[in-house]
């Protein structure tokens, strides 16, 4: 039971430690910016908290670094299971096919 116990922490602490999915835009040098676009949307430069799409993102005239607030499921019945992403949570649920207000067992995530 004690190394099941240790097994949960240590597996808390790699996934808390696990990076966020991250890139870069980079602006084009010359023309003029009031700040960064991201699918379509102008932001203002500077930090941003949190976009439509679930980053956050740091806009300067050089270019728009952004990480996402989201980690993505990957190991869950795949067969019996189906993933929905939640914008108002940022984060994806998964639920099972046959009744979406039932939830699945994920074993693990990215991102």
């Amino acid at each position: 039971m004690k190394s099941f116990l240790a097994f949960l922490v240590a597996m808390g602490i790699i996934v808390t430690l696990g990076d966020a999915y991250c890139f870069n835009l980079l602006q084009i040098p010359g023309r003029p910016y009031r700040g960064c676009m991201l699918n379509g949307k102008l932001y203002p430069f500077g930090p941003i908290e949190r976009t439509e799409d679930c980053y956050r993102c740091s806009c300067s005239q050089t270019e728009m670094k952004c990480c996402s607030l989201f980690s993505t499921p990957v190991a869950y019945d795949k067969k019996k299971c189906k993933v929905v992403f939640n914008k108002e949570r940022c984060d994806y649920d998964v639920v099972q096919k046959d009744d979406p207000s039932k939830e699945c067992f994920v074993y693990s995530h990215v991102g």
